[in-house]
């Protein structure tokens, strides 16, 4: 696989594995790098932090999942040598228990990739949230904190 698909391999993988809701999965992901959410000020680094982050804040189902689709769309990779940087929107969907299908949240992403031992990982996931929807079956905090 080249690089530019390795990349964005990894943004889908993000996606698929949090709509799954492997938050394991999601942290090790970020296991050698870190999340920040400039709106929350918040940065975690590596996969402790980021499943402590993806547990106090994602809200799981019976089911086991977000009950969410994390669709990501206008993907832009510029790699050199063994580091990337990309950007991409994101929208996610979810279908809870008494609310129809609807879009709670969009933005972008800003990311930030290195290259170790011939393989691709996250280095850094800058998130902006820009456009907010009912988010009180998604997440297990007050959003307005990030609005």
């Amino acid at each position: 696989m080249d690089d530019y698909r390795a990349i964005e391999n990894l943004m889908y993988r993000y996606a698929f594995t949090l709509d799954a809701g492997d938050l394991k999965g999601v942290a090790e992901l970020f296991r050698h790098g870190e999340i920040v959410a400039p709106a929350a000020d918040s940065v975690v680094k590596g996969y402790d932090a980021v499943l402590e982050m993806y547990n106090n804040s994602t809200r799981l189902f019976d089911c086991g999942t977000p009950r969410t689709r994390h669709i990501i769309s206008n993907v832009l990779i510029e790699a050199e040598g063994t580091t990337a940087k990309a950007q991409a929107y994101f929208t996610v969907v979810q279908a809870a228990p008494g609310l129809p299908l609807q879009t709670i949240i969009s933005g972008h992403y800003k990311d930030s990739f290195e290259k170790h031992e011939g393989q691709w990982r996250f280095a850094r996931r800058e998130m902006y949230p820009e456009l907010f929807g009912d988010l009180s079956k998604h997440l297990l905090f007050d959003a307005a904190s990030i609005q």
